[in-house]
């Protein structure tokens, strides 16, 4: 792993729909083990950088670097497998497997087994399936979901399945991990329990984080850095105090009352 201090380079991306500018000249960095969180109104721009970085989108400008690697043009399946992985804003679990399948089905961009030895399942293919199994436990027991590890992912209550999202996303063992409004839709003691999580993921996994959430108070508890999108260009970035404290964030984002 490189040892320079910026993990992620994001360099003057644009972006744009037909006539809609998603992006204009958006630059950032994030710092090797950080917790950055990028905040704004709706329709700012927030997803569509995290979509850039995790591949889904390409910028129509611009550049993005990850360990000094431009990986601006890269496939979303080359990106999991540089160390990035994500969660969304809208969840994407497959709602007809149990939990432990989605976090096995999360491991496929790990597995080295060629076909025929998965079928026969011997050999290398058993001890690693073995190895990922292992992961997978885990992250059930990290996550405090070993009671639903059996059941339909469907069929859970919004919070579990936001839990669940984000052990998927760990099953990649990311050493950068992009989390799109994982709180979004759940009641205060739940909210709790992501932080906890979202903190133990970067202080016992050393993890570097990028956070999208429109909890201020979350986001300036546990924060490092924020960055500050309104539509589409970046209007503000620096530590929590100063971004309270920024009259055009007011202005534009966060009220009065911050």
């Amino acid at each position: 792993m490189s040892k320079d201090p910026i993990h992620l380079n994001v360099d003057n991306i644009s972006l744009s729909f037909g006539g809609t500018q998603a992006l204009m000249n958006v630059s950032f960095e994030v710092e090797r083990g950080e917790i950055l969180a990028i905040i704004g109104p709706n329709g700012a721009g927030k997803t569509s950088t995290l979509n850039c970085i995790s591949g889904f989108y390409r910028p129509d400008r611009g550049s993005i670097s990850y360990e000094g690697q431009d990986i601006t043009k890269t496939p979303t399946h080359k990106i999991a497998r540089l160390g990035i992985a994500r969660t969304f804003q809208n969840i994407a679990l497959y709602t007809g497997l149990s939990t432990l399948d989605n976090l096995m089905a999360a491991r496929h961009v790990q597995m080295r087994s060629g076909m025929l030895a998965c079928m026969l399942y011997w050999g290398f293919a058993h001890r690693e399936d073995i190895e990922h199994r292992r992961v997978v436990e885990e992250i059930i027991d990290f996550l405090e979901i070993e009671h639903i590890r059996k059941a339909v992912v469907g069929a859970l209550p919004h919070g579990l399945r936001k839990r669940v999202e984000l052990g998927r996303a760990l099953a990649l063992e990311p050493n950068l991990l992009l989390l799109d409004e994982p709180m979004t839709g759940m009641n205060l003691e739940e909210k709790e329990d992501m932080a906890r999580f979202i903190l133990d993921i970067h202080e016992l996994k050393n993890t570097t984080i990028v956070l999208i959430e429109h909890d201020m108070g979350l986001v300036m508890d546990i924060a490092d850095r924020i960055v500050v999108l309104d539509f589409g260009s970046k209007i503000a970035e620096g530590a929590p105090e100063e971004i309270r404290n920024n009259p055009a964030v007011i202005q534009a984002y966060l009220g009065q009352e911050y």
